[in-house]
């Protein structure tokens, strides 16, 4: 599909988290009105126009598209850990209705000995039944991802995976090889040219599949067939709208034998649709919805950035991104 970005209707969205996620104090993104209800362009500031190409297609196809025909009509997820002290980790752990956690881990340097208090503490609220997942994203070398895993898996009375300790294959690869804890490839999934590499290279056990880097839900369903690993779809702490794309993919996919990522809204101060529960979980499972979700005007205009400068960056972003989308259609 051609785009002509002055023709699309863009709403340029802030919303506050609750947290500081690494760098990120809010979300910001852009969304899109067409034809088969909205999309979401939220590609990180970080990313370069090229890298931001499939955020857009996947904002395209969601708003031009129907969504795949579901094979189930609910999706198990994983509450998440903030980066917070002990006490707090144990106290949401306790409090959620979901058996899974999952915690981003290797915030600096020195968080080791802080990983470990949280995990334990996590374990202690979760009970002996749940299951701990943490995220390295991509920040430890081989030795030392071996031998942080293995205390962080003692901490938590077992893992049930760590995700991207490691930046590349060959380093995913030998930390699975001297490890007896799953590994899980994200960053490896959705910046790889061929997904099937993963599994070929024997470098993780499971696929993370976020379907908006990857360009939408039809293309995220080919990734996990060419990757052959179990798969676990998780949403890019985006909106309603970014969250039912990767709800959409999860109810769509052959297979789902793990938890997934999507209760992201939970790290949000706000949202843009009204029922705010709808993209939550109960006992531990999001319910797939019938339509796609519409954002609500009054909370389009609260959540609109205070300073016009983001605005026009966000819009100037994506004029650039779409004029790149369209070169390379008309290749």
């Amino acid at each position: 599909m051609t785009l002509s970005a002055p023709d699309l209707n863009a709403h340029v969205y802030s919303i506050p988290l609750r947290s500081q996620l690494r760098d990120l104090t809010a979300r910001e993104g852009v969304l899109l009105e067409g034809p088969a209800g909205w999309g979401e362009f939220c590609a990180f500031v970080e990313y370069d126009d090229l890298e931001c190409i499939a955020w857009l297609e996947a904002a395209v196809e969601q708003c031009t598209t129907p969504w795949p025909a579901p094979v189930r009509d609910r999706i198990p997820v994983n509450c998440i850990i903030p980066t917070v002290g002990p006490d707090e980790a144990r106290r949401i752990a306790a409090e959620t209705t979901c058996r899974t956690a999952k915690l981003k881990v290797a915030t600096h340097p020195d968080s080791l000995a802080e990983d470990i208090a949280r995990v334990e503490a996590v374990r202690d609220g979760l009970g002996p039944g749940g299951a701990i997942r943490i995220d390295a994203n991509c920040l430890w070398d081989v030795d030392t991802a071996v031998r942080n895993i293995k205390q962080l898996d003692v901490a938590a009375g077992g893992l049930e995976y760590v995700e991207q300790p490691c930046v590349t294959l060959e380093k995913l690869a030998a930390v699975r090889r001297r490890v007896d804890v799953r590994i899980a490839a994200d960053e490896s999934i959705r910046r790889a040219e061929d997904p099937l590499k993963v599994a070929v290279a024997g470098a993780a056990d499971l696929a993370i599949i976020k379907p908006a880097p990857l360009g939408g839900i039809r293309r995220s369903l080919e990734v996990a067939e060419a990757a052959k690993l179990p798969c676990v779809v998780t949403s890019t702490i985006g909106t309603s709208i970014d969250v039912a794309t990767s709800v959409a993919l999860a109810a769509a996919l052959p297979e789902l034998d793990f938890a997934c990522g999507l209760d992201t809204l939970s790290l949000l101060t706000g949202d843009v649709i009204a029922d705010t529960t709808t993209f939550r979980p109960v006992d531990g499972f999001i319910t797939v919805p019938s339509t796609k979700p519409q954002p609500t005007p009054e909370l389009l205009q609260e959540f609109a950035p205070a300073d016009q400068a983001r605005i026009e960056w966000w819009l100037s972003r994506l004029h650039r991104v779409t004029a790149e989308l369209n070169r390379r259609h008309d290749r």
